[in-house]
């Protein structure tokens, strides 16, 4: 593992990844590597292949859970190469108990075979360990003075001029 990935690791997590891996943590494999995909495209720097791994472990899951055991199989392979050199926690996310825990399922994928994956028990397919307070703060800027505005408790406030909107404000569309 170089220096730089574990300075990578001290960034905070995407807000789409973060949503990916509720996702995941729900058990739809499919939308959190939507989710993850997401992140991964929209994120410039080396951690998007962090993302890249959970999501293909998610697709992974979801063969598992669709009894594709060839899918499963070949995807858990690819999805190595992008989780093996992360340091065991980045950006919260507790990447070698998710590495663990991927190993364990395609572990039992592969005594049960082809032949028999339908046996396999769903319980195995762990949820990601990660931290939420490691999340990607969304910022404000104030529209009255150029500031940079701070939520708390659902209340944006702008320290300079005190303009202020809550977060249900933020739902309004306009034409």
């Amino acid at each position: 593992m170089t220096e730089s990935l574990n300075n990578l690791c001290h960034a905070p997590l995407h807000p789409q990844a973060a949503h990916g891996l509720r996702l995941f943590n729900a058990g739809e494999y499919f939308e959190a590597h939507e989710a993850l995909e997401d992140a991964w495209n929209a994120e410039p720097g080396k951690v998007r292949e962090l993302y890249r791994g959970i999501l293909q472990i998610a697709v992974v899951y979801l063969h598992i859970t669709r009894r594709n055991y060839n899918g499963a199989v070949k995807v858990y392979f690819r999805s190595q190469r992008w989780v093996r050199d992360w340091p065991d926690i980045c950006r919260g996310i507790h990447v070698e108990e998710l590495r663990r825990n991927a190993e364990a399922a395609i572990r039992e994928v592969r005594r049960l075979g082809i032949e028999r994956i339908a046996e396999f028990d769903n319980s195995l397919l762990k949820p990601v360990v990660w931290d939420e307070k490691q999340v990607e703060k969304k910022k404000y800027i104030c529209d009255r003075c150029g500031h940079e505005m701070y939520e708390k408790n659902c209340k944006v406030t702008c320290p300079n001029c005190g303009n202020r909107f809550d977060c249900s404000d933020l739902n309004i569309y306009f034409d």
